[in-house]
Parts: structure tokens; C-alpha cells; sequence
């Protein structure tokens, strides 16, 4: 008799012709797009247990500060985590690299420091909802570090991302929206919204859709409410 095999379940995040594309496309616009000083600008002053919301491939983990104890990376993309777990073994801090979704991250409740979302909440499927899972995760008072596409403060530019969202760009670029107003969506989830400032990518030229981006931080509050809990 002929045993059948066990499927191997797939990932719930699977693009990749869009991670072969993006693998290239992120290390170019490190090296001659400006981006690694954001990065550095980003992850500056963290310390203690870190959760990094969609890793990609890495890129963040060298830019880390030697003051973070740990780096639990989050990648739902296999051939981006795959590129991400070679990169935690070049980092000088701690860095393990774990399949899951923003919307359901695989961690238990206030157990980090800091959470770091880097470029990825444009392509979340539920961003409320991966918003709520990072303020979760973080212990109270900890702090929420992103660096992210955003609306444009611009008309003109910000009816060209609405369109392109509504029609071809997610497709093709990972399920990326540009037209969410990130810095909305961040103190909508209840996160006390601290320093922040918008600039462009890059800062002249031709504007693309996923120009204007944001980069700042937010903390959850020290204060916890534990009357829904006990209800």
C-alpha cells in the first residue's frame, strides 16, 4: 500500500519573483539611494529585546546597535527569510530569524523593548491588526521604531498613489500600498506618537508612487488598562 505524503503547508506570504526583484532593488538603494543612513537613523539608542516586523532580507540587522540583547526577526516570505537568516549570521547582535505574519505574530505578550517596522506596513493585509499585534508584544512603555511609505501631503501625488493602488501596483510589487497614511494608522492603534519627520526618496529628481515615506517612533503605554482582560 502506497503511504501518502504529508503536504507541506504553504506560507501565508509567497512572492517570489517580487523577492528575487526586491533582494536587488533594497541592497541598490543602500548603497547608492541613502537608505542604510535611514536605517542607521532608525535603529539608533535601541537596547534590550527586539521584534523586527518583516525583515526582508536583512538588510536592518548590520545597522542594529550593540546595546540590543536580541533580534526576533519576523519574514513571512520564504526566499526573503532564507536571504535574511544568511544576513543574522554576518550581525553583531543576536538575530533569529522566524517564519509568521504581522497580523499574527508567533511571540508572547510584552515580552520586547522595542518593535521595528521597516518598509513593510505598506504591504500588510491588515494593518489595524498588525499594528494591535506589535503594540501586544511590546512590554508597556516600550517603543515602536518605523520607517515607511506614506500618503503624500501633495495632491497631485497623492491621487497618483491612490491609483496605482487601486490598480496595478500591489500586484506587482508585493502587496505594497503606498497610500496609507502610516502616521494616522500608528496613533489610531493607540500608540503615543513621539518624533517624526516625512522626506522623500530620493530627496530630488522624478517622484515615484513610493516617494514620500515617514520615519520616527511611537510608544506603547506605560500605562496598561486591565479591566477588558478581567471582563
Amino acid at each position: 500500500m502506497r503511504r501518502r505524503s504529508t503536504p507541506v503547508p504553504r506560507d501565508a506570504v509567497h512572492h517570489p519573483v517580487f523577492a528575487r526583484f526586491y533582494a536587488r532593488m533594497s541592497v541598490a538603494a543602500d548603497l547608492k539611494g541613502g537608505v542604510a543612513a535611514h536605517r542607521d537613523e532608525l535603529l539608533t539608542g535601541l537596547s534590550g529585546r527586539v521584534i523586527e516586523i518583516g525583515a526582508g532580507n536583512g538588510l536592518n540587522f548590520a545597522h542594529y546597535p550593540g546595546a540590543v540583547s536580541e533580534v526576533v526577526a519576523i519574514e513571512p516570505e520564504r526566499a526573503l527569510r532564507q536571504l535574511a537568516a544568511r544576513a543574522a549570521l554576518r550581525a553583531e547582535v543576536p538575530v533569529d530569524v522566524v517564519p509568521g505574519t504581522a497580523e499574527a505574530l508567533p511571540v508572547k505578550s510584552e515580552a520586547f523593548d522595542a518593535a521595528v517596522a521597516s518598509l513593510v506596513l505598506c504591504t500588510v493585509r491588515d494593518l489595524p491588526r498588525a499594528l494591535a499585534e506589535i503594540k501586544r508584544v511590546l512590554r508597556p512603555g516600550g517603543e515602536l521604531r518605523f520607517f515607511e511609505h506614506t500618503l503624500a501631503p501633495g495632491r497631485a501625488l497623492a491621487t497618483a498613489q491612490r491609483a496605482v493602488d487601486r490598480t496595478f501596483w500591489p500586484l506587482l510589487f508585493g502587496g505594497c500600498h503606498t497610500a496609507r497614511d502610516t502616521v494616522a494608522a500608528v496613533e489610531d492603534a493607540g500608540f503615543e506618537l513621539g518624533v517624526y519627520r516625512s522626506f522623500r526618496i530620493p530627496d530630488k529628481g522624478a517622484q515615484l508612487p513610493t516617494s514620500p515615506c515617514v520615519l520616527g517612533v511611537a510608544r506603547r503605554s506605560a500605562v496598561v488598562d486591565r479591566s477588558a482582560e478581567q471582563d
